[in-house]
């Protein structure tokens, strides 16, 4: 009970030493709460065959009955599938490549140029996915300027966006483009709390500039890099939707179709709104795995992990 009281004291008088940052938490507290947390009870829909003009307590109960027809429907395999073949292939280029960026970056010793540098990679982020996808469709198109060097270097003609073997590469690849810059600012912002004691150890050491990479500033940013493949991990199954709704066409849903595509599919264009949140819900859950895997493995052979 003393504990428990104490314990209700530190709170207070923390709250009232810093309250201007608890003010500052607030809105991003209620995101969360509001657009997160209290949707969660929608879950419900899951199991029952809902009918929108009777609501969560009047729809009937199925059980599991959802998750059975989506386990034994024909579209299960290929869904799960193409979202695990297209997150994995994202994860091998999409990873590795913006730490190599931010490593060259942090070698650049031209501030200005660093700044022109920084600015063009981080630029294709903060353009809207509509805009992106319209130029990746005019790229690829069969008179587009990619299509062409590509045909030209003998490669496939016509529109590369429809063929199932081009898909997946122009997916990665483009969001490589989109997203390089922004996905090294961490590990920049991180390369900045390196002792630069260490550097000029490693200088009198007589390390050149590829060894103080490797021996001094990869180490550095080790623990940022274990942390971000974790959550990388854990969204393993969560694809660009928007971006595949606005690139794929039936002549590639053999290979571009994924989980939250087919949620978006069976639930808005036809109503199936309990065998659609199964599904996600089955999504999410396969995320949450692999999550606690990652961060487990992670726990057991490093000494850095999220929890």
């Amino acid at each position: 009970m003393t504990t428990t009281i104490q314990r209700k004291g530190r709170i207070r008088r923390d709250f009232k030493r810093n309250w201007n940052v608890y003010l500052i938490a607030l809105p991003v507290v209620a995101f969360y709460i509001i657009f997160h947390y209290v949707p969660m009870a929608g879950i419900v829909i899951a199991f029952q065959k809902y009918i929108p003009s009777k609501g969560i307590f009047g729809s009937p109960f199925v059980g599991f009955e959802n998750f059975r027809s989506f386990f034994n429907s024909m579209y299960c395999w290929r869904t799960i599938s193409n979202t695990f073949i297209l997150s994995l292939y994202d994860l091998a280029v999409g990873f590795p490549i913006p730490i190599v960026f931010a490593l060259l970056l942090n070698e650049i010793r031209n501030k200005p140029y660093k700044r022109v540098v920084q600015t063009v990679t981080y630029m294709p982020f903060f353009i809207s996915i509509v805009v992106v996808c319209g130029m990746i469709t005019d790229a690829f198109k069969s008179s587009g300027p990619l299509s062409t060097i590509i045909t030209s270097m003998g490669g496939p003609t016509g529109n590369l966006l429809g063929k199932p073997t081009m898909f997946r590469g122009i997916f990665v690849y483009t969001n490589l483009w989109q997203n390089m810059g922004s996905n090294s600012i961490i590990l920049v912002a991180t390369l900045t709390t390196i002792d630069p004691e260490l550097y000029e150890a490693a200088t009198l050491d007589g390390a050149n500039r590829l060894q103080k990479a490797i021996h001094v500033t990869l180490p550095g940013i080790m623990s940022t890099i274990i942390i971000l493949l974790i959550l990388r991990i854990g969204s393993l199954m969560t694809v660009s939707f928007e971006k595949i709704i606005l690139l794929y066409s039936p002549s590639t849903y053999s290979v571009s179709d994924v989980i939250s595509t087919f949620v978006y599919r069976r639930g808005i264009e036809n109503m199936e709104f309990g065998y659609s949140t199964a599904v996600g819900l089955f999504n999410s859950l396969c995320n949450f795995a692999l999550l606690l895997m990652a961060n487990a493995f992670s726990r057991h052979f490093s000494e850095t992990s999220l929890f």
